[in-house]
């Protein structure tokens, strides 16, 4: 029988394409996961890696056992999800979070969680949405939060589900008094946006050209807060989300908010695999995101 743990490491190296990627996400020493790889290749009884240069890369034969690899692991969490006890256990779900849903949602989601399942731990990183799903995809993580905005759905995943959890109204943001009332009137303004590559930069993008101009942008950070007190000092205009502004009312101040033509909400989604779709652990962390949003959504 072949080893699963080699298995494991054969479909790591297809996501992650470097052996010491692989040894690193999984805090093994390279030498290590390149001598468990040619045990499986012995096992296997057939070649799986090839060399690439300084690297290596998978053989056809590799490719096909490792989407093979992916979907044995699948029928283990499966298999494990389905045998879970109805009545509390002590469990661990790892979260990616989404920086700003993270911010105003993840307290209270926790506070309820630890009413309704006391038994369950909760570990949590704020990552990008782009690095969260990808890690979810390599069980890195349990569930991942992100977001997805009008006209750029988000890239679907085969073995991901996911499930919408809220919407959250994005305004342009501009620094007080200074009398723009639209995207248009913004066109001789410095624009602060989140990096290249991220889905939200993307889609600003987007509304800058269908107001007829390419925006000048001379900040990015990933930071929202850096957004604001940029905004707010007078030296840039940006698209902002409400929730950013959940638990730092008191910034509100710091710029004036106008409202987009349009669509003008960004959906946020939870994603999970959908051999684990069905953990109690799961459905409670959604459950209890989706009335942290109902509720801070519906505060004044």
């Amino acid at each position: 029988m072949w080893d699963l743990r080699r298995l494991r490491l054969l479909h790591e190296l297809q996501l992650r394409g470097t052996i010491t990627a692989v040894a690193r996400s999984l805090n093994y020493s390279p030498s290590s996961v390149s001598q468990q790889l040619a045990k499986l290749e012995d096992e296997v009884g057939a070649d799986l890696l090839q060399p690439a240069g300084r690297k290596v890369r998978l053989t056809p034969q590799g490719e096909r056992l490792a989407r093979y690899a992916a979907r044995i692991i699948d029928l283990e969490e499966e298999m494990r999800s389905s045998l879970a006890s109805a009545e509390p256990v002590a469990e661990t779900i790892r979260v990616a979070a989404l920086e700003s849903a993270a911010r105003a949602l993840l307290p209270h989601a926790l506070t309820l969680l630890r009413a309704s399942a006391p038994h369950l731990r909760v570990e949590v990183a704020v990552v990008p949405p782009e690095t969260g799903l990808s890690e979810l995809e390599a069980r890195t993580y349990d569930l991942g939060m992100a977001e997805q905005y009008p006209g750029h759905t988000r890239a679907h995943r085969d073995g991901l589900d996911r499930q919408v959890f809220g919407t959250d109204t994005i305004r342009l943001a501009v620094p007080p008094g200074s009398r723009i009332d639209d995207l248009t009137e913004a066109r001789s303004m410095a624009w602060v946006m989140e990096p290249i590559g991220t889905a939200s930069r993307a889609w600003a993008l987007q509304q800058c050209r269908a107001a007829g101009y390419e925006p000048d942008i001379r900040f990015d950070a990933t930071d929202l807060d850096v957004h604001i007190h940029l905004i707010g000092a007078g030296h840039a205009v940006g698209l902002l989300p409400d929730l950013v502004w959940s638990g730092t009312r008191a910034e509100r101040s710091l710029v004036d908010l106008v409202d987009l033509p349009g669509p003008s909400h960004r959906e946020l989604f939870t994603s999970t695999r959908t051999a684990i779709a069905g953990r109690p652990a799961i459905t409670a962390m959604r459950a209890a995101l989706t009335e942290a949003h109902r509720e801070v959504a519906n505060t004044p």
